[in-house]
């Protein structure tokens, strides 16, 4: 009878320790969602900075077969 308490006990020990690491997980995936949320990455750059790409001018369009091989080798 006793072992019987003893592996009761046991499974409510490692079920409380699992229920505990699920909410600590669980609020704190909560709360990196939360901050990446308010995370306004397209804002407006502040102070000096550069900008680092500069869009080609093409003197002609590309046909749409050239658009077609574009799509497909780099799948844009």
């Amino acid at each position: 009878m006793n072992t019987w308490i003893e592996g009761i006990w046991n499974t409510f020990k490692v079920f409380i320790l699992f229920m505990g690491c699920t909410l600590l997980f669980y609020y704190g995936i909560l709360w990196v969602s939360a901050e990446y949320e308010s995370y306004h990455r397209y804002d407006e750059p502040k102070g000096r900075a550069v900008k680092v790409i500069q869009m080609e001018q093409l003197s002609e369009q590309p046909s749409w077969f050239d658009r077609l091989l574009f799509f497909y080798h780099f799948g844009e």
